[in-house]
């Protein structure tokens, strides 16, 4: 018996320094005890600050959090900027005041003086505009924004870029595309592209922390969110719930089955981000998995910064992992595995 005591108690000390580090609870009854093991043998990678989020019915299933690294803390999100920018085009969509289909050179004239006058909003938001991208490739995005704002920005893509694809025909992960889709709500609304964000998506969704606001030159919408987990919880529960969000509507049910539609499948790929190679793209996320006729299932939208968010439509949950981690030590094998475990106890 005494083996077993000690069996007991050491299995007790490790849970009590586990809980010490981290800050976990279970708003449901599920057993999420094997996030545990995956953290402690991927700590090199991950790091020892770690934010997990696990939401469904729009309560938090699981929270896993430390003291000085929370899920309401605002970190840059990077690459995960783009859904957000995404939705919020998608709320002039529905407010009549623009079309996915439109030609961007319906509000940016220019487009067509330099043979780019077929680019079209959807283009944009799916890398799909066929506009040269950064000269050293897509791991130059993270870099800080040399624009003064988003109309130099665009007016720069419209006089010096090249066209390299026809649009519509091939996939070239950038910040162009959705930085250009930004724009054009800049030139509906009259109103700067952070300051539109928090009206028509931010509020709404409670998501307190999260901006596009920068201190050092221009706003970029493709890659220059600050949001806290909890923040992007409330985005993708408000996806989840086809558009509503603490029982008001944010998004109509047809934008959130256009922003969750695979949009560049069959297209060749010309550069795309390394975590997510092999993935097809929808509007501002990648799609993760699909079922067999094609249709998204998973739909992520990982960033170099170490956060990887995630809503399972099969499951009906949305998650959030996020490492405070140097960037260039994530591994996508690690986020599969956390990934697995909480589709587990998500039946």
């Amino acid at each position: 018996m005494s083996g077993i005591l000690q069996s007991v108690c050491r299995f007790v000390r490790m849970t009590a320094a586990f809980l010490l580090i981290f800050q976990v609870s279970f708003a449901q009854q599920r057993d999420f005890s094997g996030i545990d093991g995956i953290l402690k043998l991927q700590q090199k990678s991950l790091g020892k600050e770690v934010v997990i989020l696990v939401a469904k019915d729009g309560k938090n299933s699981y929270v896993l959090q430390s003291p000085e690294f929370n899920a309401k803390m605002a970190v840059p999100v990077e690459h995960a900027s783009t859904w957000l920018t995404a939705a919020v085009v998608m709320t002039f969509v529905d407010a009549g005041k623009l079309s996915l289909d439109d030609k961007v050179s319906k509000y940016i004239p220019e487009f067509s003086k330099y043979f780019k006058g077929y680019i079209t909003l959807r283009h944009c938001l799916s890398h799909l505009a066929g506009v040269e991208a950064e000269a050293a490739g897509v791991l130059r995005l993270a870099q800080k924004n040399r624009f003064e704002n988003l109309q130099e920005e665009v007016a720069h893509y419209v006089t010096k870029r090249e066209i390299v694809t026809n649009a519509g025909d091939a996939f070239h992960y950038s910040q162009v595309g959705p930085n250009i889709a930004a724009r054009v709500v800049e030139v509906v609304s009259k109103k700067s592209f952070d300051r539109v964000a928090q009206e028509k998506l931010f509020r709404p969704l409670s998501m307190r922390t999260t901006s596009f606001y920068s201190e050092s030159g221009g706003i970029n919408p493709a890659l220059g969110a600050k949001a806290s987990a909890q923040d992007y919880i409330n985005f993708m529960t408000m996806l989840l719930g086809k558009g509503m969000f603490n029982g008001k509507r944010v998004l109509s049910e047809a934008s959130v089955a256009e922003l969750l539609k695979d949009q560049t499948a069959g297209k060749p790929v010309r550069s795309t981000l390394r975590l997510c190679e092999g993935m097809d793209y929808t509007l501002g996320a990648w799609v993760q998995e699909a079922d067999d006729t094609g249709r998204p299932t998973v739909l992520s939208c990982p960033g170099l910064s170490g956060i990887w968010p995630w809503i399972d439509l099969k499951r009906g949950y949305a998650a959030v992992v996020l490492s405070s981690k140097d960037p260039s030590d994530m591994r996508r094998d690690i986020y599969e595995m956390l990934k697995q475990e909480i589709d587990e106890r998500m039946k």
